[in-house]
């Protein structure tokens, strides 16, 4: 049996991280029978990172990788697809991993109210004695990357602006169909589902959760999407 190596259950979905929540629709998609095991510290993990597969041979780090690997065995994610189809899905995938991902990052880890949550959630592995200030050094190590990126330059203002024409083009597909791509789930509402769903999850209200919440539309979506997550 297949087994997903994924941070934990936390803010009321499958996993704290949308990469965990993407690799455990593509598993329950694929047909392959799997089952989880929580980590919190991926430090000794390929890559530092997870998720991670655990399959027969080797411990198959990466999201991407994992799709790869899983198609290999069989499975078929965007069945049906046109090539320009296919081509339009990956780029919805990018835009949602890579760009609308790291609102959210700093959402969570630049904000005040949030952070306390996510460092009692995140790292109850290190002693109460010292995790202030360990992981005071984790979250400028974080908020300097997405600086890196450029996400944290921005005012909230240009930020929002900027996420709200993802959005609206997520928006433009959904209104034609249940799923960004037809009638049924393909790769791309795996990658951007779960994003979204981080989205409306940070556990303080902030215009994003409120943004998402209070969009019938891409509720509705998110919930169809976590209907396929086992608990």
């Amino acid at each position: 049996m297949l087994t997903l190596l994924t941070f934990p259950a936390a803010f009321g979905s499958f996993s704290a991280s949308p990469f965990c929540v993407k690799t455990a629709l593509m598993l329950q998609y694929s047909g392959q029978h799997w089952q989880r095991s929580d980590l919190l510290n991926p430090g000794k993990m390929p890559h530092q990172k997870l998720p991670v597969l655990r399959t027969p041979d080797r411990l198959l780090p990466d999201s991407d990788l994992i799709r790869d690997w899983l198609e290999s065995q069989g499975a078929d994610f965007d069945k049906g697809l046109t090539d320009a189809q296919k081509a339009q899905s990956r780029a919805l995938i990018r835009m949602a991993e890579e760009h609308i991902y790291h609102h959210i990052v700093l959402d969570r880890w630049g904000n005040d109210e949030a952070w306390p949550i996510l460092r009692d959630t995140f790292f109850t592995e290190i002693p109460a004695l010292i995790r202030r200030p360990v992981t005071k050094a984790i979250r400028r190590s974080v908020l300097r990357r997405l600086d890196g990126v450029g996400v944290s330059r921005f005012s909230e203002s240009e930020r929002r602006g900027r996420l709200e024409r993802d959005l609206e083009s997520i928006s433009a597909l959904l209104w034609q169909s249940p799923f960004l791509m037809g009638d049924t789930p393909t790769a791309a509402d795996m990658s951007v589902g779960p994003i979204l769903a981080a989205m409306r999850a940070t556990p303080v209200e902030t215009p994003l959760t409120r943004r998402i919440k209070q969009d019938t539309l891409l509720s509705s979506y998110i919930d169809r999407i976590e209907q396929a997550i086992p608990v």
